[in-house]
């Protein structure tokens, strides 16, 4: 993988990402859920241009020889996926003996690692996640309503 980014490849990831978090959130939303298509959305974007954004900058990476300060930029894309997990940790409830909204976080946490990954130019890897990732979204339901019968 080159360092140069074009406008082309970065068009193609973020219409991935588009894809991807979509696929993720209309599961969610079509069966009622909170963090639906549209959080899903924001979560990929943004994961995505994060990644984005680490590529277009790191050519600058490092330290320059008249600096104190060293560019790091892995810390971005870093800070995101922490900052979705402190996120999902709030999405947690517990309700007496219940505990609520650990599928939701963990949605949340998996779509930010789709969009870091499509963000990336991980293409086929970030692509293959998200299908492999909504399917148990999808499935498990199915499997609930099959053993309540």
């Amino acid at each position: 993988m080159t360092l140069e980014i074009h406008w082309s490849q970065i068009a193609l990831r973020l219409a991935l990402t588009l894809l991807a978090g979509g696929l993720l959130g209309w599961e969610r939303s079509r069966t009622g859920h909170f963090a639906g298509l549209r959080t899903t959305l924001l979560v990929t974007l943004a994961a995505s241009v994060a990644m984005i954004q680490m590529n277009l900058l790191l050519p600058t990476n490092g330290k320059p020889p008249d600096s104190y300060a060293v560019m790091d930029v892995m810390r971005l894309p870093l800070g995101i996926l922490t900052g979705v997990g402190f996120i999902g940790a709030g999405a947690i409830l517990r309700k007496g003996e219940m505990i609520l909204g650990v599928t939701t976080a963990a949605t949340l946490w998996f779509a930010t690692v789709v969009g870091l990954c499509l963000g990336g130019g991980q293409l086929l890897l970030g692509s293959w996640r998200c299908r492999t990732g909504g399917v148990p979204l999808s499935q498990a339901r199915v499997a609930v309503l099959y053993a309540s019968a």
